[in-house]
């Protein structure tokens, strides 16, 4: 279990490794370890976010396996990131609209395994199927994390 946090505003609250001072002492005694925080809030769009929060979506059901992708199921993850991309509070409405939100889950899973460029290239394949311009690579996990999120509660 990694101990992430995701909190209703999308960002995750991650466990750090505690630094260490490798400055040479005078003494040549071993380096000491640095007081620093044990744990930091990113949110989309930062560093290791992507990763963060398909660690964290892996750690909720560490039994379900490696994320498979179908065609029905991206197709209708698109739909899915594309209705709640046009209008954020549309959320409940593009998953009651999917045929079956659990393999449109699997395929935002998928998705969140290939890190920030199968975002950016899944944001670009949402823009060529659905029309528009395609969403910053931020918005997108920002939305799929949100799609998976309701989803899980929904199954459980």
């Amino acid at each position: 279990m990694s101990d992430i946090i995701r909190h209703d505003d999308g960002s995750l609250t991650v466990p750090v490794e505690p630094g260490r001072d490798d400055a040479d002492t005078e003494d040549g005694a071993d380096a000491t370890v640095v007081d620093a925080p044990t744990s930091i809030v990113i949110r989309p769009g930062e560093g290791g976010y992507v990763e963060a929060l398909a660690e964290w979506e892996a750690d909720q059901h560490p039994d379900r396996g490696e994320a498979v992708s179908t065609a029905s199921g991206r197709a209708q993850a698109m739909s899915a990131v594309h209705a709640v991309g046009e209008d954020e509070d549309h959320l409940a409405q593009a998953i009651d609209a999917l045929d079956d939100p659990q393999e449109a889950a699997e395929a935002l899973r998928h998705v969140l395994v290939g890190g920030n460029p199968s975002v950016e290239a899944f944001a670009a394949e949402v823009a060529e199927a659905e029309g528009g311009e395609p969403l910053p690579a931020h918005t997108v996990t920002s939305i799929i994390g949100n799609i998976l999120a309701e989803t899980d509660e929904r199954a459980d």
